[in-house]
């Protein structure tokens, strides 16, 4: 069951994310505008903020200051939401509509939203760069902000959700093994989940025992939440070419197989107690919507 106390927490973070997101843009020449308009446009588009609010999730797990982890939330977000503005495109999934607004590429135009994204993704690494910029006499701290930049580098990248993507494209119409769609899933999903976890631990300063919880974690509620959505665009009808675990095995066995995911994530932080309660919360919120 969803918790009052846990909701309240996670839409606190949800409103430090929107309240700061455009915030680490960096001022665009006006001759530029079109690209601004359109970054701003998909930034403030609406979306539930997962992944940044479990880079926040640090404040709550290891006590760090706001300030040190609020760069590096909204850096997630830019990486995240140059993913859907790419995914978005002809030459991909050409979707005309993204949470009921029409999709950037329609908006501004395809050249446009390619660019759009290009900036989101370059923004992203140089928000995280400028603010490392400004810890260099904190040897300390300064080598945790930058295993953080790491972290979000390989797990949306050509070692995580770019290499997804591409293996998704590929198998598209084509008959897949279980083996071939839970890699998919991993890369596409769960790596940038994952990396936005961890992203929290490094900048808290996590030691080894906890590095590997908050992996567990991160790994497995990444895997149910591409299942939960999968499970999510079957019922609603709006299954696209994709090779998914439902098409292969229906939406009982996914449904079961979403389940198993997230109770390796809730045990994974169960001895973090309140500690955890963005993990915990994100986890339950998962569950009720297999049921919905």
């Amino acid at each position: 069951m969803l918790s009052d106390s846990d909701r309240k927490t996670y839409n606190n973070y949800r409103k430090i994310v929107d309240d700061h997101i455009l915030d680490f843009i960096p001022e665009i020449d006006p001759l530029s505008k079109d690209l601004y308009e359109a970054m701003k446009y998909a930034l403030l588009s609406g979306g539930k903020r997962i992944r940044p609010v479990l880079v926040l999730a640090a404040c709550e797990m290891f006590n760090t200051s706001l300030a040190y982890v609020i760069p590096y939330a909204c850096a997630a977000e830019y990486v995240h939401t140059y993913s859907l503005i790419h995914d978005d495109l002809p030459s991909m999934d050409n979707d005309d509509l993204r949470r009921g607004k029409p999709t950037v590429h329609k908006q501004f135009g395809e050249a446009n939203a390619i660019l759009a994204g290009d900036g989101l993704l370059s923004c992203a690494f140089e928000t995280m760069n400028k603010d490392m910029l400004m810890y260099l006499d904190d040897t300390d701290l300064l080598k945790r902000k930058v295993r953080a930049a790491y972290s979000l580098a390989k797990g949306c990248g050509c070692r995580g959700m770019v290499s997804g993507q591409v293996t998704d494209i590929g198998s598209a119409d084509e008959p897949c093994s279980s083996d071939l769609i839970n890699y998919v899933n991993y890369k596409k999903t769960a790596c940038l989940i994952r990396a936005c976890v961890m992203m929290g631990g490094f900048l808290g300063g996590m030691d080894s025992a906890t590095w590997e919880d908050l992996s567990v974690y991160g790994e497995n509620i990444g895997m149910a939440f591409q299942l939960v959505d999968d499970i999510a665009d079957h019922r609603s009808g709006q299954d696209d070419g994709s090779s998914t675990y439902v098409k292969l095995f229906g939406p009982d066995q996914a449904r079961a197989q979403a389940l198993g995911y997230i109770e390796t994530a809730r045990s994974a932080i169960e001895k973090y107690y309140d500690h955890a309660a963005i993990y915990r919360y994100l986890a339950d919120l998962l569950e009720q919507n297999l049921d919905e």
